[in-house]
């Protein structure tokens, strides 16, 4: 069995798995299987083409499938998920996965693959950045426009109305940095974590940045975040990661984040503070990132049925 047929099999594996246990109402095993397999496969995508057993095309489909993942997993998560990508929509995936060597059909559903990025695993990131206070006082790495554009990141649409419970939308405006015209590809990934820094809700991505002026980045777009405000647990907090892309070693790195807690949900306007990486879901060692009053702008709009 060639390189190829294992690899396959094992996620044809893992796929059908997954669609068992979404099939027999096991949502739990079934999202924890999705998010896997959509791991996986993601790492495949972004992967070099010399260590990639696989072509581009094929890799763009195997990308596409695990957005797919993804948003079923999100749908999962939802109250009712029967408004968001369904089990069938799933199952239309597998033949696609079982013959990707010889599919040469239009992709069934409009979806893109996840931001083109290096993925790390925990603590590479912070090994492989050492010097990164030295970068912050030195000179630009040039334009935006001398390296390739990546694709931008997928957000999920807002969950359907419950009566008496609260969704919330934040709308990313800008943050201010020293270098905001330095950044290169900006963006930001948004988590919902619980006290001890695991996931609530599916982790989101921003699209690149609309533009840089003077000390801002800005964004102007809106994250829906994927859980009612009222079944967020005590001590659970919203994460923003920001992120920009290091030509010089290739992958894309967290510079800053900041965070809000429970008690800062409220409509209207926010500024938070920005601590210096690597993040701390748990918040127990943070630094300011800066003395100089920057911060992430947010504004909170509250929906209640």
């Amino acid at each position: 069995m060639s390189d190829q047929s294992k690899t396959l099999h094992k996620w044809n594996a893992s796929f059908r798995k997954g669609t068992d246990f979404d099939s027999w109402g096991q949502l739990v095993e079934a999202i924890d299987e999705y998010q896997i397999l959509a791991r996986q496969l993601q790492k495949e995508a972004q992967s070099p083409a010399n260590s990639s057993d696989f072509t581009e095309d094929q890799k763009k489909i195997i990308g596409k499938i695990a957005t797919c993942l993804e948003l079923r997993s999100a749908a999962l998560q939802s109250t009712q998920s029967q408004e968001g990508f369904k089990l069938e929509d799933i199952k239309q995936l597998e033949p696609i996965l079982d013959n990707l060597l010889t599919f040469n059909k239009e992709f069934p559903f409009d979806v893109q693959p996840v931001p083109l990025r290096r993925i790390l695993a925990p603590g590479e990131e912070e090994n492989l950045e050492v010097e990164e206070e030295e970068e912050e006082g030195g000179a630009g790495v040039g334009s935006p426009d001398s390296f390739p554009a990546r694709v931008p990141g997928t957000l999920l649409p807002r969950l359907p109305s419950e009566p008496g419970m609260t969704l919330l939308t934040i709308r990313i405006e800008k943050i201010g940095l020293k270098d905001a015209g330095q950044c290169i590809d900006p963006y930001i990934t948004v988590s919902v974590k619980d006290i001890n820094g695991i996931d609530l809700t599916p982790v989101q991505d921003t699209p690149m940045a609309s533009r840089k002026e003077d000390t801002y980045v800005h964004f102007n777009v809106e994250i829906e975040i994927q859980k009612h405000v009222e079944k967020l647990t005590k001590g659970a907090a919203i994460f923003f990661e920001f992120k920009h892309y290091k030509p010089k070693k290739r992958f894309t790195s967290t510079k800053c984040f900041g965070f809000m807690e429970m008690d800062e949900i409220k409509s209207g306007q926010i500024v938070i503070e920005l601590y210096k990486k690597p993040t701390d879901f748990k918040r127990k060692k943070l630094q300011l990132l800066t003395k100089k009053p920057l911060y992430l702008h947010l504004h909170q709009t509250l929906h209640k049925d």
